[in-house]
């Protein structure tokens, strides 16, 4: 079944961000286009298996573009597209309430969790 067959808006943005890394991903390719090996650094409790997954994923959505350079050795790159571009201001809402409800429990954020 594709995202697309569900009825509800909400399950469609569920399938399209749901994952440990997805939000993440976005995340940190809003910030520049960055190389595989970039991202694995940046998530270093991710398996190389679940990364590639995950940038599929995001990739068949249409929310990342992944770019093959034909050099030796190969380069590829990753993006935000625009529709990958406009689930960043939901990232940083999704952030801010976040960081909301931690401090109603009196817990401090990491400011490595922070978004701009």
């Amino acid at each position: 079944m594709s995202v697309y067959d569900k009825k509800c808006a909400m399950e469609v943005m569920m399938d399209l961000i749901s994952g440990k890394w997805k939000i993440l991903i976005l995340w940190r390719l809003s910030e520049k286009t960055l190389r595989f090996n970039e991202l694995r650094r940046l998530f270093p409790n991710a398996t190389q298996k679940m990364l590639t997954q995950q940038l599929r994923n995001l990739e068949s959505d249409g929310l990342v573009l992944r770019t093959v350079y034909a050099v030796i050795p190969p380069k590829v790159e990753y993006s935000l597209t625009d529709l990958g571009k406009s689930l960043i201001p939901v990232i940083r809402a999704m952030t801010k309430w976040g960081n909301n409800y931690l401090a109603n429990l009196q817990i401090e954020t990491s400011l490595e969790c922070e978004i701009a």
